[in-house]
This record gives C-alpha cells, sequence and structure tokens, in this order.
C-alpha cells in the first residue's frame, strides 16, 4: 500500500477561483450585440452625412438585420440568468460603476431604437405596407421629420453597445486575460467588420459593395493592430498576465485562435476583398460568412479562455 503526504489542497476541486460560469449564451449574446452596434453605426454614420441614397442598402436594408439579432442576443442572455425572475431589477437603478447595468440601459435604449428605424423605412422591403393606424403614422412622421437627431443617438448608443461588449470583460479584474482595456475597442472594431460585412452580402448596388469592402479592410488592419498591442501589453506586464498571454501562444487556445479568429476571419477574407477590388471574381458570400465566424470565435475564445485564465499559478 502506498501511502503520500499531502502538502497542499491545491489540485482539490474547486480550491481554487473558479469561474466556469458563463457557457455559450454569453459569447452568442455579446456577437449579436456587436454586430446589430456594427449595422446600426453604419446606418446612422450615412444618414448623418447625407449619404441615404448613395449607400441605401446600409441605411435602409441591413438595420432590419439588428433587431432581430438583439432579440436573439436577450433571449440567449435570459438563458443564462439564474433568477431569472428577478431581471427587471436591472432597471431600478443606474449604477454607473456597473458594466451590467451600463449594458441593460444601453439595450433599452437600442434595441427600441433599431425597431423604430426598421418602421420608417419598412417600405423599403414592403412597399405596400400599411400601418392603418394614424397614430402610428404621426409618430413615424414625427421621427422622420427629426431623423438626423434620431440618427446621432443611434449613431452614440450603438457606438456604446459595441464598446460595452467589451468592457464586460475588462472590468472583470479577476481573470488577468480580460483585464486589458483593449477588449472594448477590439470588440467595437470586430462589431464594424460583421456590420460592414452584412452590409457587402445585401447590397446590391457595386459602388456600395466596393466602400464597404474598403471599410472592412481598414477594420481589419485595426483589429489586427489591436490584437498585436494586447498581447505585447500582456508580455510586458505581470507574470500572470503573461501565462494569460500564454494561453494563445502556445497554450491549449493557440490553435483555435490564430486559426479561427486571425486566419480565417480576418487574413483570408482580407485578401480575398482585395482580390474583389482588384476585379477578380470571388463569390461575396465566402469573405462575409469568414468575418462572421471569426468575430463569433472572438467572443467564444476570449469567453472560455478567460476562464481559464487566473491570477495563482
Amino acid at each position: 500500500m502506498r501511502e503520500e503526504i499531502i502538502v497542499s489542497g491545491r489540485n482539490n476541486p474547486l480550491i481554487d477561483p473558479q469561474l466556469h460560469i458563463w457557457h455559450w449564451e454569453i459569447p452568442l449574446y455579446l456577437f449579436l450585440g456587436g454586430l446589430a452596434a456594427g449595422v446600426l453605426f453604419f446606418a446612422a454614420l450615412y444618414t448623418i452625412r447625407n449619404r441615404e441614397n448613395d449607400y441605401r442598402t446600409a441605411v435602409k436594408i441591413a438595420p432590419f438585420v439588428a433587431p432581430i439579432a438583439l432579440v436573439i442576443g436577450l433571449i440567449a442572455l435570459f438563458l443564462d440568468l439564474h433568477h431569472k425572475l428577478y431581471f427587471w431589477r436591472l432597471y431600478t437603478t443606474i449604477r454607473l460603476d456597473s458594466p451590467m447595468s451600463w449594458g441593460a440601459w444601453t439595450l433599452m435604449l437600442v434595441t427600441p431604437l433599431s425597431m423604430l428605424w426598421c418602421a420608417l423605412h419598412i417600405k423599403e422591403l414592403f412597399p405596400k405596407w400599411d400601418w392603418k393606424f394614424d397614430i402610428i403614422k404621426d409618430v413615424l412622421a414625427f421621427f422622420e421629420k427629426n431623423k438626423k437627431v434620431l440618427a446621432w443617438i443611434m449613431l452614440v448608443s450603438s457606438a456604446v453597445l459595441g464598446i460595452y461588449t467589451g468592457i464586460l470583460f475588462s472590468a472583470f479584474n479577476a481573470r488577468p486575460l480580460w483585464n486589458t482595456s483593449i477588449l472594448g475597442p477590439l470588440f467595437l472594431a470586430s462589431g464594424l467588420s460583421a456590420g460592414s460585412a452584412i452590409t457587402i452580402w445585401l447590397s446590391k448596388d457595386h459602388a456600395e459593395k466596393k466602400r464597404f469592402a474598403q471599410l472592412d479592410l481598414m477594420i481589419i488592419g485595426v483589429e489586427l493592430f489591436l490584437i498585436i498591442h494586447m498581447f505585447m501589453g500582456f508580455l510586458a506586464s505581470t507574470q500572470v498576465q503573461i501565462e494569460a498571454a500564454n494561453l494563445f501562444l502556445g497554450g491549449a487556445y493557440t490553435a483555435p485562435f490564430w486559426i479561427f479568429v486571425v486566419i480565417m476571419g480576418m487574413i483570408v477574407p482580407a485578401i480575398l476583398e482585395i482580390l474583389e477590388l482588384r476585379k477578380f471574381k470571388i463569390p461575396v458570400v465566402i469573405p462575409v460568412v469568414l468575418v462572421l465566424f471569426g468575430s463569433l470565435m472572438l467572443r467564444f475564445i476570449i469567453a472560455y479562455a478567460g476562464q481559464a485564465s487566473r491570477w495563482l499559478y
């Protein structure tokens, strides 16, 4: 019989701080929220710049994706809640130091805004649409008259939503991988890239597709810069953050991150978009699906890798 002296309870289950409570619902919600933010941002931007007719899909068609994405994302978020009957308590107070409070109130603003924006342009999809009730027509006429104001509100709120999807992680200081200010801008850029990809997919206008392909290339460049900057910051920081970076630099998440997010989700679609701009015939669905896939995988990998990182080694 072999006897062992236990010198530490470190390997016993649940001894170290654990955070394996965020499953598929959270990264899915963050992806859909970022996608909606990207679509609405461009719709508002080109409305403010009086380019509605030049970029008709971006302003009037693509935003119909936003309320659908937000509703599905909210359902995923609701499924993740442990005390589902008490979700309304988020709306009984405003806590400026709480990312959850920021997110709840931002979604409370952006979701009806996206629906209102779609209502203003519903005849673009259904020319014979009739609201029937005069009160609805009067309300929509009021917002149509003040569309620029509505666009400014949507521009700011969609940018806040896009950044919030990253801040939700970065504000969680207990996990070294998430404890970086880069996640907010990175997730915003990823959402803008996804939004531009949706516009490219839905547009039938060559000039609009070309413009958003150029935008997407610039955004992908920003994403790659932020990723490199994030890892440089980790490697120049404390040992725990070096260990967190090593999850992607030889650790368990190296292959998924660099293959699915960076290569398939950024570099390959960027190459395909460059070829398309140089008059090569590339099926538009390929770079679009790759961008959306990369954006989704970014959220999933950051969510799961963040839960694997810790302060004790």
